[in-house]
């Protein structure tokens, strides 16, 4: 299996770093993609721009590293994205090169636009890499259409009623919480490591484990109902 995250920020990841690494332990290929190097953090006010790509870069090495996965960062600034087709384009390409069998990414409705539209361009990708012409559109390298069925999933939202699921991660928190302390350090979150641990063991209660992360699936077509509504 071929599992590709997408985020738009560094950090954006720690609600399924758990699933990443226990895919990446089984042998499954995983892949991290950051549309934006979170240039925009307060804790970058006086560094420079090469200094902020430097210091993401090193965040999301670590950070799939330690999953098991390849990372890469997209650059298409933060607090910028507006969902465009050449936005969705770049994910495209990617698609096109690691072929995915799923994509795990934001809600549709999160309140930051970035993650909205990171949200829509990891959608509008999967159609856009099924078609030759667009992902070799005025490029020099040459694309295979990615043409085979994927599943779509995504971060919990209570707006949506698509059909939820969980991951036993029992087995990776502790790594899953080496993320967010590395994270917590670099932020200075007062939301302790402990919490972060509960809030992962709330999650595990809802589906009888110890510890879970929860996505929800957006199917292609809504189940079928008796009679028109």
């Amino acid at each position: 299996m071929r599992l590709i995250a997408v985020f738009a920020h560094p950090d954006d990841e720690l609600s399924c770093v758990g699933t990443l690494a226990k895919h990446a332990a089984r042998g499954d290929e995983v892949a991290i993609v950051w549309t934006t190097h979170g240039e925009l953090a307060s804790q970058f006010l006086n560094e420079s721009e090469a200094e902020v790509r430097r210091i993401r870069q090193e965040h999301g090495a670590f950070v799939a590293g330690r999953v098991g996965a390849t990372g890469h960062f997209l650059d298409l600034g933060d607090s910028r994205m507006t969902g465009s087709r050449h936005e969705a384009l770049h994910l495209a390409r990617l698609y096109s090169r690691f072929q995915p069998d799923a994509v795990l990414t934001w809600s549709d409705d999160h309140a930051h636009p970035d993650h909205r539209m990171c949200a829509k361009i990891a959608y509008d990708a999967v159609t856009l890499a099924r078609i030759p012409k667009i992902v070799n559109e005025a490029s020099d390298e040459t694309y295979a259409a990615h043409r085979a069925s994927l599943r779509f999933y995504q971060y919990p939202s209570s707006a949506t009623l698509r059909p939820r699921l969980h991951v036993d991660i029992g087995a990776h928190i502790d790594l899953v919480c080496e993320v967010f302390r590395f994270y917590q350090s670099f932020y200075g979150w007062s939301y302790s490591a402990e919490e972060f641990r509960q809030a992962r063991a709330h999650t595990g209660r809802e589906a009888g484990v110890t510890y879970a992360e929860s996505f929800q699936i957006k199917a292609a077509f809504a189940p079928a109902l008796e009679y028109l509504p």
